[in-house]
């Protein structure tokens, strides 16, 4: 959530940064200023009403301490009024508060100056390449007709218990599963992040703490009942650990690392682009998340950055890196970069991984604060990635390591799975 503060003094430079991001309603920076000068001038009000009737308390104490009761009761004949008065202002405050706040959820983060202009993902920019992009032999498979041909996932048999995007992996496709989650929790580890195990379902509060809601409620499972949510991205619970948090200064940075399922209706999905593990409902993944210093989070952004391309090269995985687009960035990041693996049956680039740094927007809607080198509080920064999320690591993986022999297991994962072929 933007600072009103923020909006109000640079009202031209809010406007110009959220055209970046491609932003259909301007007006509202205007509704938002226009509520926040109303707030203040009904807080002032309030504030004179609340100041003369605790100097007129104040003036009866003493003259009643005085011995002059008439004059004591004269004033007290106005504090009525100024009780009034003072509670119709409250009520008028609070509305206008409530209305504040509808308005600036509204609004999107405000898009580092490096993102480029654009609004579709062809107009995303190429940071960097990596790796080589394998030559299959004749006859090679698209991940999903390997998956059948090797008995390593049912996408059948997952329709029949839940629908489609809820695949059931089985023998060494779980054992892959299983050793993929081990390897980057490991990695993680080595990094310096610490392990958190987390619910799988939030309530409304973190929801709205990270970002998701309300923007993304009609891409979240809701349990009606319960008033719950299923978790779209262990981001979510993970920053929400520190949901009204103040820290010391020098307990930044904070890393912190899970596993988790991860559930998203993915509504509007269809055609050959999401076939097989391209795209899921329920599909598993490993998170981080760091809560810095603002000084330092572009920084860490590069470093995280360079954590996920790690994985992916110690893979052996063809990879590249790019910088989303304004247009292309989601409703909270400031700066993004996305991580695609090369899909060598399918020909395309896969997205395995987002590293977004969000700086105060999150921060500001948890009220997660640390105190400085002053003792003053401030709004920390906060960051995330997919450290990774599995099914397109597992369809690259697949594809690009099949042979007319069998499916070679990439060195780092044999000591995981215990086996280094599929055959």
């Amino acid at each position: 959530m933007l600072q009103v503060s923020y909006i109000r003094d640079n009202r031209e430079q809010v406007l110009e940064r959220l055209a970046v991001k491609n932003f259909k309603q301007p007006e509202l920076i205007d509704e938002v200023i226009g509520l926040d000068e109303k707030r203040r001038q009904t807080q002032n009000l309030l504030d004179n009403v609340s100041s003369q009737s605790n100097a007129a308390a104040k003036q009866i104490g003493e003259l009643m301490r005085n011995g002059k009761k008439e004059e004591a009761e004269a004033i007290k004949a106005n504090t009525g009024k100024w009780k009034e008065e003072g509670k119709q202002l409250g009520e008028q405050l609070s509305a206008v508060e409530a209305e504040l706040q509808d308005k600036i959820v509204l609004l999107p983060n405000l898009p580092h100056s490096s993102v480029p202009k654009g609004i579709t993902p062809e107009e995303n920019e190429i940071v960097l390449e990596n790796g080589v992009i394998p030559e299959l032999y004749a006859g090679a498979q698209p991940h999903w007709e390997l998956a059948t041909k090797y008995n390593l996932i049912d996408f059948e048999l997952g329709v029949k218990i839940t629908g489609a995007g809820f695949p059931v992996y089985k023998g060494k496709g779980a054992k892959l599963q299983r050793a993929l989650i081990a390897f980057f929790l490991d990695e993680a580890e080595k990094a310096g992040y610490d392990e958190v195990m987390l619910p799988l379902m939030v309530n409304e509060a973190s929801g709205f703490g990270t970002g998701q809601l309300p923007d993304k409620e009609g891409q979240m499972y809701f349990v009606g009942q319960d008033n719950l949510y299923l978790i779209p991205t262990a981001e979510v619970p993970i920053t929400n650990l520190y949901r009204d948090v103040i820290l010391k200064g020098e307990e930044l940075p904070i890393r912190n690392t899970g596993y988790t399922p991860c559930f998203r209706r993915e509504a509007g999905s269809y055609g050959a682009h999401v076939r097989g593990l391209n795209r899921l409902h329920q599909f598993d993944k490993v998170e981080l998340v760091q809560v810095v210093h603002p000084d330092t989070s572009y920084e860490v952004l590069e470093g995280m950055s360079l954590h996920v391309q790690s994985l992916l090269q110690k893979l052996g995985l063809p990879y590249r890196v790019l910088r989303l687009c304004g247009g292309d960035m989601s409703f909270t990041a400031a700066l993004t970069y996305d991580m695609e693996t090369w899909s060598a049956a399918q020909g395309r680039w896969l997205e395995v991984s987002s590293v977004s740094n969000f700086e105060t927007f999150q921060s500001n809607r948890l009220k997660l604060r640390f105190r400085n080198a002053e003792g003053k509080t401030q709004l920390a920064h906060t960051l995330n990635g997919s450290a990774l999320a599995l099914p397109r690591i597992v369809a690259t993986l697949l594809e690009n390591n099949q042979t007319e022999k069998g499916i070679k297991i990439p060195e780092v994962l044999v000591p995981y799975t215990k086996f280094e072929w599929i055959d």
